[in-house]
């Protein structure tokens, strides 16, 4: 009898079969994923079916909303949709920082965000301040840095929920855009909206946002003017030649 240990080297025999069943029942466990918290075995590994799948979530959805806007062009519902899906799509942990600001590759995705922004804001009559909130990070120093569009965001989101914060952003943006007179209606705007708790602090922000505005636009004259005295001085030395130059900004 196989079992009968009193025969000489059966008790070894025994112990080499009770092992080798332990290896295979283990390696079967392993192997074909059976019970545990596995992720499926090393067959669903081989089969790509890991649990990760890495994919973007939003990839059919941004699809379909491509769809839409193609078959209704001047629709600015489709636009909306296809405006909010990109925007999800940039804003995806990759394309930020550490801080929330966009990397050099996530910025590149906000371009066909404002595209997108820029047909919808044309097509309706009463845009989303939810989605101009939004565009207003896309637009933004964060972001694109396109302060005058910016800007405009922020005037829907003003709007629709006026509020010294919000006025105050207006101002902000406005004068990063150079648009001195719109920064100054709407910092009056948020100082007369203000808590009186926080009106001198904000007032002290507001004229920091303008100093910085002027110094950069002072920055931009001085450098234009220079350029142009170079010009003038290249010009009186090449008359013959017809060549003007226009200074830059």
């Amino acid at each position: 009898m196989l079992f009968d240990l009193r025969g000489r080297g059966r008790r070894r025999t025994i112990q080499a079969i009770y092992l080798w069943l332990a290896i295979l029942m283990g390696g079967g466990l392993v192997f074909f994923g059976i019970g545990g918290a596995t992720n499926g075995g090393l067959l669903n590994a081989f089969n790509g079916s890991s649990g990760g799948s890495g994919s973007n979530p939003f990839t059919a959805r941004l699809k379909a909303a491509q769809r839409r806007v193609a078959v209704s062009p001047n629709d600015p519902a489709a636009w909306a949709q296809l405006t909010q899906l990109r925007f999800e799509v940039a804003n995806v942990p990759a394309n930020l920082d550490q801080s929330g600001n966009y990397t050099p590759t996530g910025r590149t995705q906000l371009v066909p965000v404002q595209q997108a922004w820029d047909r919808y804001l044309a097509l309706a009559k009463t845009p989303d301040p939810n989605l101009a909130t939004e565009m207003m990070a896309v637009l933004g120093p964060s972001g694109l840095g396109a302060y005058p569009a910016a800007a405009q965001a922020a005037e829907v989101v003003a709007s629709a929920r006026p509020g010294y914060a919000i006025f105050a952003q207006l101002a902000e943006l406005s004068y990063l855009a150079r648009e001195v007179r719109k920064g100054n209606l709407a910092a009056t705007k948020a100082e007369s909206l203000a808590p009186a708790a926080t009106k001198s602090t904000l007032t002290t922000q507001l004229q920091a946002f303008k100093a910085q505005a002027t110094r950069t636009t002072s920055t931009s004259g001085a450098t234009g003017a220079s350029g142009t005295a170079a010009s003038g001085g290249a010009a009186s030395g090449g008359a013959a030649s017809g060549t003007s130059s226009t200074p830059g900004h």
